[in-house]
């Protein structure tokens, strides 16, 4: 049974970046849940050259309803000129998981 939350995916250069958005987006409201993985290798194209960089990989648990504005505020606060930012959605979930992340979300 699909639902309206997502999982964003979001790399950033170093932990003190990950650490400053993840706390953003959860005392914002806008994620219920940010996990930071440090130590993934990325290997991308950047302006016609392969590259590879060490990264820290966010984990973000959140709605469809928070996206624009989860979006912006990562967009407003993240060093790279074009941040991954990944939105998946979830097909399904623990239902006492996926009610915990509305009530992380809602304004009450």
């Amino acid at each position: 049974m699909p639902t309206h939350h997502q999982l964003i995916l979001c790399t950033c250069p170093d932990r003190d970046t990950a650490d400053k958005i993840a706390r953003l987006l959860v005392t914002g409201r806008l994620a219920a849940c940010v996990n930071i993985l440090p130590g993934i290798l990325s290997v991308y194209t950047w302006q016609g050259q392969v590259e590879s960089a060490q990264e820290h990989l966010l984990l973000i648990k959140s709605s469809k309803d928070r996206y624009q504005a989860l979006e912006a505020a990562i967009r407003d606060n993240h060093p790279y000129d074009v941040p991954e930012i990944i939105a998946v959605p979830v097909e399904a979930g623990l239902p006492e998981y996926l009610h915990w992340i509305d009530s992380c979300l809602s304004s009450k």
